[in-house]
């Protein structure tokens, strides 16, 4: 996955959205081979709805943006999942994950990759910074994780991912990370991602990181594919063949 950093704005999560009750057979469809527990979690979060809410309308399919806004309000407090999501609130988030590849409005997006053009920023990851990589990292104390965007450029086949640290301190400065790859098509739905370089400004960042860069790196790297499973004007799903989820939000901002 590759990005150009760019500066959304700030999203507004509605209140938890009135979503209607979804039958069990529905939930029965929602599966995907990457996670064999996919029922668990939907009969998880439907459940944990039907708990906290009353007098729904009974239909059989919630729409989109119901699906869409009850999963904003569960990232909510999340910190983008980095640095580590409670088993319930995982089981939550990841159940309206498998809801919304189950109705996925674009299930050939590499044929149409106008809707997977230009800036998106990420609101959501498996990809996780704990215990002593976090530490070795200052992301504890004087270096706070910022922003993380990505930019692709359908017709060169190029992405850009930047992202964004704040250090604290005397002297309050910004940097940022920035990773460029190529990708190509392998199928209708997946991608084949390829490192090209990166780099770390202003220099006093890089000072800060040079010690811990292929940590870092590490963390990061988008190499290797990624399968495109729910695309639409505004949100954008991906896992990888690390077996990482990307929620991301298109940003008019490059």
């Amino acid at each position: 996955m590759a990005i150009k950093l760019v500066y959304p704005s700030s999203h507004l999560v509605p209140t938890t959205p009135r979503i209607r009750n979804v039958s069990k057979t529905a939930y029965r469809s929602v599966a995907h081979p990457w996670n064999n527990n996919a029922r668990h979690a939907v009969a998880f979060h439907i459940a944990k709805v039907a708990e906290q809410t009353s007098g729904l309308v009974e239909e059989d399919d919630a729409t989109l943006s119901q699906i869409k806004q009850q999963l904003y309000a569960s990232l909510q407090g999340s910190n983008r999942g980095i640095f580590g999501v409670k088993s319930e609130k995982k089981s939550e988030i990841h159940g309206l994950v498998e809801l919304l590849e189950s109705q996925n409005p674009n299930p050939e997006p590499t044929l149409n990759l106008d809707k997977v053009g230009g800036c998106w920023k990420l609101v959501y990851t498996t990809i996780t910074i704990l215990g002593s990589k976090r530490t070795k990292l200052g992301l504890r104390d004087f270096i706070s994780l910022g922003d993380l965007y990505q930019n692709i450029d359908v017709a060169k086949g190029k992405a850009v991912n930047v992202i964004k640290f704040n250090v604290r301190g005397l002297n309050l400065f910004n940097g940022h990370l920035t990773i460029q790859a190529s990708f190509s098509i392998s199928s209708k739905s997946r991608v084949e991602i390829n490192y090209e370089n990166s780099y770390i400004t202003p220099d006093q960042l890089m000072n800060m990181f040079r010690k811990n860069y292929d940590l870092l790196l590490g963390i990061f790297n988008p190499q290797g594919w990624l399968d495109i499973t729910f695309v639409d004007d505004n949100m954008r799903i991906g896992r990888d063949d690390k077996g990482n989820i990307f929620i991301l939000e298109r940003s008019e901002r490059d």
